[in-house]
């Protein structure tokens, strides 16, 4: 095990690899400067090959460059598995309609050799700056493309060998910790209770507006066994500070069980307002709080976004507010609340 002492707030890159909008790199750069601004310093940046089929990667060697920022001032987590390769079609096959403007596409690579590959890319991508923190990154796809269960008992096998490489870099100094990032937290528990990570990613699962018993239960296990936790996607896609996207699936009204979720949204905006908080301030706080979580993962393509949302993960709720959600029934858990 790794003793890792990761600051509350990492700064996801996703905007850096032209997530949902293509960003000039005037304005990436400027992004990454509030982020070592208004960071400790060593910085936390979260990447991955996946992020605009290695965009994101690159784009972030570049500007730190660029601020002429040290190696050893920041500490950079990729999360292995898509490798960069050439586009022959008319926009990328990996996840078509989300990156905009990117010049190539990407594959998944999930096996002893294939890890490699995505490692040694990415730090070419990255230009004079390594990633430190590695882990396996959507495994909870990859097993989910099985076309059998023999296929899926393979494919879990060639995770256990992606890991196998991983833990071989560690041995050799190349990388301090390794960890795991998927949006499917139970198959995050599968690998767990195989491999002993260092960390682990849990996306779009502990949120304000979800957050299931049994994933508070293995929280608490990841805890006691010294695990750190990091939580990503706390605003379940945005739909929490109001987007039209909940967990990157549309919310129409009218659709089953969407109205529920548009009702919830309302009163818990309305319960925000009542108190004078941001939603994004509550989402944050309650992503932070839950048992093990040592670090939130905050993405952001606003420059003046940076400073802020580091500034909601130190500032506490008002007295009060917690037990008004849930008296309400806007949440059903608050045992790790202060």
């Amino acid at each position: 095990m790794s003793e890792l002492n990761l600051p509350k707030v990492i700064f996801g890159t996703s905007g850096l690899g032209n997530l949902y909008v293509a960003l000039s790199e005037a304005d990436k750069c400027a992004i990454v400067k509030e982020c070592i601004q208004h960071s400790t310093i060593p910085a936390v940046f979260d990447s991955a090959g996946k992020y605009g089929a290695g965009l994101s990667l690159e784009s972030l060697g570049k500007c730190l460059r660029q601020l002429q920022v040290k190696p050893e001032d920041v500490l950079i987590s990729n999360k292995l598995g898509w490798y960069r390769i050439p586009l022959t079609t008319a926009e990328p096959t990996f996840e078509p309609g989300v990156w905009k403007d990117i010049q190539y596409d990407a594959e998944q690579r999930i096996s002893y050799e294939g890890i490699l590959q995505c490692y040694e890319q990415g730090n070419e991508l990255l230009n004079g700056y390594h990633a430190h923190l590695v882990s396996v990154h959507d495994p909870d796809e990859y097993l989910a493309a099985a076309s059998s269960e023999a296929d899926r008992a393979q494919r879990f096998e060639n995770i256990k060998e992606a890991y196998r490489a991983l833990f071989e870099l560690k041995a050799e100094g190349k990388v301090k910790a390794i960890g795991v990032g998927a949006k499917n937290w139970k198959i995050i528990k599968e690998i767990t209770d195989h491999i002993q990570l260092d960390w682990v990613m849990i996306a779009n699962s502990m949120t304000l507006h979800s957050h299931p018993s049994d994933l508070l239960q293995y929280m608490q296990q990841l805890k006691t066994k010294n695990t750190s936790i990091i939580n990503s996607a706390v605003f379940n896609g945005g739909f929490l500070t109001g987007g039209d996207y909940y967990n990157y699936k549309l919310v129409e009204a009218g659709k089953p069980g969407q109205d529920a979720l548009l009702q919830w949204r309302k009163e818990f905006f309305a319960r925000c307002a009542e108190y004078g908080i941001e939603p994004a301030h509550a989402g944050i706080q309650f992503g932070i709080q839950a048992p093990g979580v040592t670090s939130i993962a905050l993405s952001t393509s606003r420059p003046s976004k940076v400073k802020v949302n580091i500034d909601m993960a130190t500032i506490p709720m008002p007295p009060g507010f917690w037990t008004e959600l849930k008296k309400r029934g806007l949440m059903a858990y608050t045992g790790h609340l202060d």
